[in-house]
């Protein structure tokens, strides 16, 4: 099922049917109040989180392993993902097909819109792959008989990519390399040149850096103005330049952190702890760093672990976490923010 909650008031608001397959990819357009769901079986859904029922649904010739909503000048699309490496682009909320376009052979399992719209990143974690940049346009207008514009970002093996915020032509993919999975981090700059009727797209290497070899592999990672990277290793929170200058460390958990949040504004880092640690971003000096705020902890009646922070999730207004249970169902909690 699929749920809406009011976060001011912690009251659920809305629910779906049941539904007959295991919904496994989510993703949200709240400017036109709409939620996606991709399920066990392939059968992508659009919902208004108001009617009993889905305002359109699709049924996809295989598994869809990733969604990605892109709200252009033309309107909002939404990109799927599935399991044969094929990217789809379909209207919303009608999900009419637009395009369809084989990015590799194994699974899409990113897909990442730019902050300006103008660039799809699309992956997958296989070591075999090479991430692909698309120029959007060439997705939401295909032209007869020619494939849409893209190219590939040398670096296999990636795990995890971000845009930069406020430089939208700028990406950092996070990649494992070697035999021992050493993690690196290479940043690219991406430009689109027209002469005449032809468009040629360039990628250009800004920086690229490998982690210390002791230092444990980090699963999540995020970007602040694109010059610096955070990531988790193990309970500590990291900030390196992009191109390997170590900022600043913290150790404000005291077991693995499991799981990043990172916009603009905020970082939030969840524990194995039953914890969760809320950074602010400030400008000043040549780089931006991180504040610490506060640190919220879930207290639960058994004393024994039980009980974990998985994710967490905020906007200027709150903070969303989920706190997962041993025994029992998962819970939601909501804080309202005052800064």
């Amino acid at each position: 099922m699929l749920y809406a909650w009011d976060l001011q008031e912690g009251t659920m608001i809305w629910s779906s049917p049941a539904q007959q397959s295991s919904i496994m990819r989510l993703a949200t357009l709240p400017q036109m109040h709409l939620a996606f769901t991709a399920d066990l079986e392939g059968t992508v859904k659009v919902w208004n989180c108001q009617d009993a029922e889905a305002l359109a649904t699709l049924t996809m010739p295989q598994a869809c392993f990733s969604l990605e909503i892109c709200l252009t000048k033309d309107g909002p699309f939404l990109m799927v993902g599935n399991s044969e490496g094929d990217m789809y682009t379909l209207t919303v909320p009608e999900l009419r097909h637009v395009s369809k376009v084989n990015a590799f052979k194994y699974s899409v399992d990113l897909l990442h819109c730019s902050p300006d719209k103008k660039w799809i990143f699309a992956s997958g974690t296989h070591q075999n792959i090479l991430p692909v940049v698309f120029l959007t346009e060439s997705l939401l207008k295909p032209a007869e008989g020619k494939s849409p514009l893209s190219l590939s970002i040398p670096y296999s093996s990636c795990c995890r990519a971000c845009w930069a915020p406020r430089r939208t032509s700028r990406i950092t993919v996070m990649y494992r390399r070697g035999s021992f999975r050493k993690t690196g981090f290479t940043t690219f700059e991406l430009m689109a040149e027209r002469t005449g009727d032809q468009t040629d797209i360039q990628a250009h290497q800004v920086a690229t850096f490998l982690l210390p070899p002791h230092m444990e592999s980090p699963m999540w990672m995020g970007v602040g103005d694109g010059n610096v990277i955070v990531f988790e290793s193990g309970p500590s929170l990291f900030l390196f330049t992009i191109s390997g200058l170590l900022l600043q460390r913290f150790e404000d958990h005291q077991r693995t952190i499991g799981n990043l949040w990172v916009d603009s504004v905020h970082v939030l880092s969840t524990s194995m702890d039953d914890s969760l640690h809320l950074y602010m971003w400030e400008e000043e000096g040549r780089y931006p760093y991180l504040k610490s705020c506060c640190h919220l902890e879930h207290v639960g009646s058994d004393s024994a672990p039980s009980c974990y922070v998985s994710k967490a999730i905020c906007d200027n207004m709150s903070i969303v976490c989920v706190v997962s249970r041993l025994r029992e169902s998962s819970i939601l909690v909501m804080y309202s923010l005052r800064i």
